[in-house]
């Protein structure tokens, strides 16, 4: 094959689909002779071999160019064309003419390169070596690469802060929420005009247990506390510890107290035993005020901790071991029945 110039070059058909493997080969009439083999690969499910070029192609620019010999007599530099068929393409070729009338057509993906990429999953092996479409592809990798180390990084990034925020949040002796985290919820629900209970628990004799056998064996009875509260409350409690050994619970969605003061007993009842610890047993109780936001016209975080604390301190007052409930107009205290100590 040669191309005619006033020269004669000849090209064989290795070299053809090597160097140009986007190429229409056509006859004088406009029969397709041959076609490169990246072209025969997009258009695979419609072959293009032995079709009528002005079938398979629309002419789009120029216009009103109907063979071969007017293609290639035109001035203009460059040809659009679209693919018609079931995966339509628009291309860019430009036209030379070949012996015998035929004509050589080279067809470019253009702008739609990427589309024609990710549908034919086309490589580096597709393309000539000095087609800048190669450098598109390793910019292609390479941003995906890149997205996908950024995606991978970003995935530890929010691992780490949810992490750090859980860390934040949690009394790291015994996984119960801190201070921090009750704060936040009880400015959630008191925000969101939500009703909620809080109980709050203080350890008795506590002191004791850490005098006479130590801070180790403190530890163990706060984990055992933290372990009975986690049990006795709801799933969609949160309890927390929110003292060295000072522990609340907030309810939500329950506005009166009697809920509450169940648990509270079976905490009592719970906490009225000797918990083994290292060096001994301990022996603690505990004393709980309780107050709910039925008990305020606006309800208010801060006054209701101060009344459920006056409420804990009518408990200790009243022998321990007990709980009592507070109310804003004055606590008004209830010692534990029989069976809930």
């Amino acid at each position: 094959m040669s191309v005619r110039d006033g020269s004669q070059t000849t090209l064989g058909r290795a070299a053809l689909d090597r160097v140009l493997p986007l190429h229409l080969v056509l006859s004088a009439e406009g029969e397709i002779l041959q076609v490169g083999p990246t072209l025969a690969k997009v258009t695979a499910d419609a072959p293009l071999l032995g079709q009528a070029f002005f079938d398979r192609f629309e002419l789009r620019r120029p216009t009103g160019l109907g063979s071969v010999a007017k293609i290639l007599a035109s001035p203009a530099r460059t040809l659009r064309l679209r693919l018609n068929g079931p995966s339509p393409i628009v291309f860019t070729g430009l036209a030379a003419p070949l012996d015998d009338g035929c004509a050589l057509v080279v067809l470019s993906f253009g702008i739609g390169v990427v589309d024609v990429l990710q549908k034919h999953d086309l490589t580096s092996t597709d393309f000539a070596p000095t087609d800048l479409t190669i450098e598109m592809l390793y910019l292609r990798e390479a941003q995906t690469a890149a997205l996908e180390e950024w995606r991978k990084l970003s995935e530890r990034l929010a691992g780490a802060r949810d992490a750090a925020e859980e860390r934040a949040f949690t009394d790291t002796l015994t996984g119960l929420g801190n201070r921090r985290a009750v704060d936040a919820l009880a400015s959630k629900l008191v925000a969101a005009g939500e009703p909620f209970a809080l109980v709050l628990i203080d350890l008795d004799y506590f002191k004791e247990v850490n005098d006479s056998l130590g801070h180790v064996a403190g530890d163990a009875v706060l984990k055992v506390v933290a372990e009975v509260l986690r049990e006795e409350t709801r799933r969609t409690d949160m309890v927390g510890r929110v003292g060295g050994d000072e522990f609340l619970v907030l309810m939500a969605g329950v506005a009166e107290t009697g809920l509450a003061r169940d648990i509270s007993g079976r905490i009592l009842a719970r906490l009225d035993r000797d918990i083994p610890v290292p060096g001994g047993l301990a022996r603690v109780s505990a004393s709980i005020g309780i107050t709910a936001t039925s008990h305020y016209c606006q309800p208010d975080f801060t006054t209701m901790m101060q009344d459920a604390d006056q409420a804990l301190y009518r408990s200790k007052a009243g022998g321990r071991g007990q709980y009592s409930v507070g109310r804003p107009a004055g606590p008004v205290a209830r010692t534990a029945a029989p069976g809930e100590r």
